[in-house]
């Protein structure tokens, strides 16, 4: 893709001077050949270098096309670093968390791949955190610093029950008081939950289509354009002790799912360190970065200044003179 076309008109040109050029040297070769007597030639003539001459010429010639190439604009997309985005990392802090089918335990990995996520984001991503139980807590609104980010993670700590819906209607608070704070000329900066969770809804109700409940939560998140990247983090054969009895705390992938189809976000699976890091990674590369169209004329000027500068060089070695 090229911003202005129209300089490749430029090409007809470059075409004519390399027509002329040919055209000089087809002239010249004809008037030596009527020089009849070629023994004398040969001992008058100095000893030409042969096709080397043609190089300085041949460079230039390059040059300028690259140059027209240049001043046509081309363009390409690239992924540019987002200057204006907020992010709520809002984690399941409820005791299946401590369960240990994610060695060491499902909370130490999540809180390690937290940190790392935190530092894979681009400085211009202001980061929230949330973590939920039975009630939802902002540990911290959304910044830049992402120390105060990672000092938060560091210290959550496990309590009873899941409140899924009012975690994200917590979140979903975070980010409109941050953006009514920063709203520019272009109105409140993209924002987007990723919402960490190993276990189904257990309270207000544990069905997550109740009023309170994660279901009509995840739609209010679309109506305010905010979606939900929801991790199901864990196995089904995730277990922990109450009371000395084993209780199964298996994931509940299919109330995730639901969760980021109805905010109109994405689901992503985490059954180890490694898929929950993988995740990370690939959900900061969505959210911090941006395909933009670029300019990449640079790129071409700077090639066609280097065949320039040979070109001139190499005339000067061979004892050429530039037509």
């Amino acid at each position: 893709m090229f911003a202005h076309p129209w300089w490749f008109l430029l090409l007809v040109v470059v075409a004519a001077l390399a027509v002329g050029y040919w055209w000089i040297n087809r002239r010249r070769q004809r008037y030596t050949m009527r020089f009849t007597n070629l023994a004398l030639l040969e001992r008058v003539a100095p000893k030409g270098p042969g096709w080397w001459r043609h190089v300085p010429m041949a460079l230039l010639l390059v040059a300028l096309v690259l140059m027209t190439i240049a001043l046509a604009g081309p363009q390409g997309t690239a992924q540019v670093p987002r200057n204006r985005a907020t992010v709520m990392l809002t984690i399941d802090v409820s005791l299946s968390m401590r369960a240990t089918d994610v060695e060491p335990s499902r909370l130490q990995v999540a809180q390690t791949a937290a940190s790392a996520f935190a530092d894979q984001l681009p400085a211009g991503i202001n980061l929230g955190l949330s973590s939920f139980a039975a009630t939802p807590s902002t540990l911290v609104t959304p910044t830049t610093d992402r120390q105060a980010i990672k000092n938060a993670i560091g210290s959550l700590q496990l309590a009873e029950s899941t409140g899924t819906g009012d975690a994200i209607r917590a979140s979903l608070a975070a980010i409109r008081a941050f953006g009514s704070q920063i709203r520019g000329p272009e109105g409140p900066p993209p924002a987007r939950i990723i919402l960490l969770s190993d276990g189904k809804q257990t309270t207000p109700t544990t069905d997550p289509a109740d009023d309170r409940g994660a279901f009509p939560a995840s739609a209010e998140a679309r109506a305010a354009g905010v979606p939900i990247s929801a991790i199901s983090f864990g196995t089904e054969y995730g277990e922990i002790e109450i009371d000395g009895r084993p209780v199964s705390v298996a994931v509940a992938d299919d109330q995730m799912r639901e969760i980021a189809q109805l905010s109109g976000g994405d689901f992503r699976r985490a059954s180890t360190e490694l898929d929950l890091r993988e995740t990370y990674a690939n959900l900061a590369e969505q959210v911090g970065y941006e395909e933009r169209t670029v300019d990449l004329s640079g790129r071409w000027f700077l090639a066609a200044t280097i065949l320039v500068l040979l070109g001139v060089v190499t005339a000067i070695v061979t004892g050429q003179r530039l037509p």
